[in-house]
């Protein structure tokens, strides 16, 4: 007598595999929608394909690299690309409403300044960086958004969606200051050119409190910090502020 063993298809097997694991990986971190994976590896632009029906949404950051979208992520209908060391996972923007509802976990939480109003978030988190701005009137940490006391606040129209900031220690930890208010620096980068500037870092966590130029001073791109200095390029010129 002899047994019929099933017959199992490698492709199709593989296929039930993946369906039924990229969703519980997924749920572990809070969310339980389809995701994709997609890696820039050795700082170079890779582009992945997507079963999402509308762009994506970063749902959880998976390098060291922060992943900031339209810098060195992007999407578009059916694809992702990622680029300089960025490494994430990926969800369809149309079916992650809520979904990550600031639960700090790698999410993300949106927070909107209606009728150009100051309105605060809270969030539960050390940090916070924009991952994403939804609004025609830019955002700019320090002067139409900004993190304090566990809290996002945004104003003057800003709209975004924020993700949990872990690369500063957040507020007073990883060794900052308590953010001495009457503390400021203002560094400017003349002829495009890379400036540093000194900074007390016994002050706090420097944060741009007003923009002086006309290119655009973003964290991380034209203006950063290390050490006991405060960088600026590509024309950034700002006056910065302790947090």
């Amino acid at each position: 007598m002899f047994l019929r063993l099933p017959v199992i298809v490698p492709g199709l097997a593989l296929a039930v595999l993946l369906a039924h694991a990229a969703p519980a990986a997924a749920q572990d971190r809070g969310y339980s929608g389809q995701t994709v994976t997609c890696s820039s590896n050795d700082n170079r632009r890779n582009q992945c394909s997507t079963p999402f029906s509308g762009r994506a949404v970063l749902v959880q950051n998976l390098s060291g690299t922060r992943c900031v979208e339209n810098r060195n992520w992007s999407s578009g209908r059916g694809f992702v690309w990622v680029d300089q060391g960025c490494r994430g996972r990926f969800a369809d923007s149309r079916g992650s409403g809520g979904g990550w509802g600031g639960s700090g976990q790698g999410g993300t939480l949106r927070c909107e300044s209606t009728d150009r109003r100051q309105r605060t978030c809270s969030t539960g988190w050390r940090d916070a960086v924009l991952v994403r701005q939804l609004s025609d009137t830019r955002c700019v940490q320090g002067s139409t958004w900004g993190f304090r006391n566990g809290s996002i606040w945004v104003n003057d129209g800003c709209r975004g969606e924020f993700a949990e900031g872990r690369g500063h220690g957040g507020g007073n930890g990883g060794g900052w200051g308590n953010g001495n208010p009457n503390y400021q620096v203002t560094c400017s980068s003349d002829n495009q050119r890379r400036r540093y500037c000194n900074w007390d870092r016994s002050q706090g966590r420097p944060v741009v409190v007003k923009q002086l130029s006309s290119t655009r001073c973003d964290e991380g791109r034209t203006w950063g910090f290390q050490g006991n200095q405060v960088w600026v390029d590509d024309g950034c010129r700002a006056r910065f502020g302790a947090r």
